[in-house]
């Protein structure tokens, strides 16, 4: 295992990786925080294993799995059987599929299964799918019994490469999105590039804008690897699916072991969110969260350029390869400026009166400002109408 915790360590992981899948596929990453050292998997099949790695940590009494309707239907007999196998009593919670479910209305839910099944101090919950399980099962497995512990097995693009890592969990609310939520670690997450092949091409792209955001903010050789390798990333190709979502890995763990609270640093991973958020909010949840990234990457981006931090032809490239990977560049239909603007207000990112923007001055270097005029940011929120 290696520590990812220095972008030297990104560097030399980029290098083990693109020189070494063919003959090990499997990756093993480690992400040590205050709270407790998370153990990463990743590699096509991991599903199928997953019992295997829970009890190289520990043996729970009990496993609760936590998956949509839809994913159940796909892994849970997979999953399910793994941890029988390994000798564990586990269970299977399911909710309706959508950014709906991530409410106190389905935390409740989920609640009284774990009051059903008498889940104790010592058992262990699964989130099996996307960024809404793991978040809506993160946030359980932190407010259960004070906390238990919990793993993530992320399905989907976006959320193997960003929601399921971390430890930021929440629920949705009329004040905002994940306005309510708690930072917990999970102990295992466990990620396996052959669940993608099974999602909607929309879902698959959703996901590749928080790559593309990672790049932008950390790695400027890694933004120009997916603009290098854009055909074999739609194309699900394996070995540079592997290769993204590890690198990915890389740059969150890195950022989060020097801010895991998102005192400071940590906040770098909002880049795009400000406005991303507020037109999920806008559009109802109409909007993939990534497709909404995407548009909020592009206003953050020209904001920057407004400004004079960013040069108006890397405003260019961002905006072409957004295009490339089949993600909105513009909004899909008319918003109220100011509606969007305002709801940009009820942000996590906003101290006292004022928001903190995450800006870029270059492809792959970052800052925050709090300065922004009001019209730059009308400017670039109204440009993408």
């Amino acid at each position: 295992m290696f520590l990812v915790s220095t972008e030297h360590s990104i560097e030399i992981a980029t290098y083990f990786l693109t020189n070494t899948y063919r003959r090990n596929p499997m990756r093993h990453l480690s992400l040590h925080t205050i709270e407790k050292s998370t153990r990463i998997r990743v590699g096509p099949g991991t599903t199928g294993h997953i019992g295997e790695y829970v009890v190289e940590g520990a043996t729970p009494p009990l496993v609760l799995v936590c998956s949509d309707e839809t994913v159940a239907e796909l892994y849970a007999d997979t999953v399910l059987k793994s941890l029988h196998d390994a000798g564990l009593r586990a269970e299977l919670h399911t909710f309706p599929a959508g950014e709906d479910s991530k409410c106190l209305e389905q935390l409740g839910r989920y609640y009284e299964t774990l009051g059903r099944v008498r889940l104790a101090r010592d058992g262990l919950l699964i989130g099996l799918g996307g960024g809404v399980t793991t978040d809506l099962t993160g946030f359980a497995a932190a407010t259960w019994m004070r906390g238990v512990s919990y793993a993530n097995c992320p399905t989907t693009v976006e959320a193997a490469i960003d929601a399921a890592i971390g430890g930021k969990t929440g629920i949705n609310h009329t004040a905002g999105k994940n306005v309510v939520g708690a930072f917990h670690q999970p102990d295992l997450i466990v990620i396996d590039p052959n669940t993608f092949t099974t999602l909607p091409q929309r879902d698959v792209v959703a996901g590749l804008a928080e790559s593309v955001k990672h790049a932008l903010i950390r790695d400027a050789a890694f933004f120009a690897w997916h603009e290098d390798h854009a055909d074999a990333i739609l194309a699900l190709d394996p070995p540079a699916i592997t290769e993204l979502v590890t690198r990915n890995v890389s740059i969150k763990c890195d950022v989060v072991v020097a801010d895991e609270r998102e005192q400071g640093q940590r906040a770098i991973l909002n880049f795009g969110h400000t406005v991303g958020h507020a037109l999920e909010h806008w559009f109802g949840y109409e909007l993939r969260h990534g497709e909404a990234v995407a548009l909020g990457m592009i206003a953050a981006a020209r904001i920057s350029s407004d400004l004079g931090l960013l040069d108006k032809a890397d405003v260019e490239r961002i905006v072409r390869i957004l295009e490339v990977f089949r993600l909105p560049v513009r909004v899909p239909r008319t918003i109220d400026v100011d509606a969007v603007i305002d709801l940009t207000h009820g942000d996590k990112k906003v101290k006292g009166t004022r928001r903190h923007w995450v800006l870029l001055d270059a492809i792959g270097k970052v800052t925050i400002r709090n300065d922004v005029p009001d019209g730059a940011v009308r400017d670039a929120v109204n440009s993408l109408q």
